[in-house]
């Protein structure tokens, strides 16, 4: 594992060289995970960076920033926009990298991510939130990767019956207020959603559904992004999502959910997920194109 340090668009990172893997992790905020690549293409971050997007909260300007983060779902205001614009600790050891978030008090937890490598040619993010209060809290991990480029996200939702007649449904999906069904950058097929950025179209859009085998990916630049996670029984949030996709005009959000758990004072839940790269070539949102190209890499 190679360590370095440097700039990247004004914020201090430490960019590490984990497998196939770049990572560069901001120093001075977070924890927050800015800079993604293939050591084959060094030079392109498959991260969104944005250092002057904000919004005010009653905490004061919360920055997007942009880049890898970890949030509690489910979703609310003014908890999930707690400000992360501090330095944070980062410490090394030999085969594995953590990131020590600071306490949220008014939210009476505290974040970690670490990073290890998983495989030949991965990485594997354990996901830690602490109960730091003094009263029980259910919450679940939310892990959030905005994505640089014109890409597309797809998830897949085979049929898996859930009964031996196949009498009951086993497929959903959980719809945001703001979301058109008929938004054309929103694909539905028999096995696979597909969610595409289009920067000509400014409405926001947000869909999220159970992936089912678990994996997602987001394809952009002839490279795929593939997230895999564990099957955990509980109740997820969303209607019972642990995949939901975001956009917009300036943003491709992908975004993984645990089960939520009831933390009690002093005790934490975990979440993995692991990442991969792919040099896949031009890939079109079409079920051809996933299930024979790049679903036979995903089983090497």
């Amino acid at each position: 594992m190679r360590v370095v340090e440097r700039k990247l668009e004004g914020f201090n990172t430490k960019i590490v060289s984990i497998n196939n893997l770049i990572i560069g992790i901001a120093t001075d905020i977070g924890p927050r995970i800015l800079y993604l690549a293939s050591k084959n293409r060094p030079q392109k971050n498959l991260f969104a960076i944005y250092p002057k997007n904000e919004m005010k909260t009653i905490e004061g300007l919360w920055r997007v920033y942009g880049g890898h983060r970890l949030w509690s779902s489910p979703e609310a205001i003014p908890r999930s926009y707690s400000m992360d614009d501090k330095p944070v600790e980062i410490k090394i050891e030999k085969d594995s990298v953590t990131i020590h978030g600071n306490p949220e008090k008014e939210n009476s937890i505290k974040k970690e991510i670490t990073i290890k490598p998983f495989g030949n040619d991965g990485v594997q993010l354990v996901y830690q939130i602490q109960n730091i209060g003094r009263w029980p809290i259910k919450l679940g991990c939310w892990a959030l990767s905005l994505m640089e480029g014109e890409g597309f996200v797809v998830v897949p939702i085979k049929a898996s019956k859930v009964d031996k007649e196949g009498l009951l449904p086993d497929r959903h999906l959980a719809i945001w207020p703001y979301t058109n069904l008929e938004d054309k950058r929103l694909k539905l097929t028999d096995e696979y959603i597909y969610v595409m950025k289009k920067s000509e179209v400014k409405k926001a859009m947000k869909i999220g559904t159970m992936a089912n085998p678990k994996w997602a990916t987001c394809i952009v630049d002839g490279m795929a992004f593939v997230k895999e996670f564990p099957n955990m029984e509980g109740d997820y949030p969303d209607f019972g999502c642990n995949v939901e996709v975001y956009t917009n005009a300036n943003t491709l959000e992908f975004e993984t959910l645990s089960p939520l758990k009831t933390l009690e004072p002093s005790t934490s839940m975990e979440y993995t997920e692991t990442w991969k790269i792919l040099d896949i070539g031009k890939l079109e949102p079409k079920t051809d194109d996933i299930k024979n190209k790049l679903e036979p890499l995903l089983k090497k």
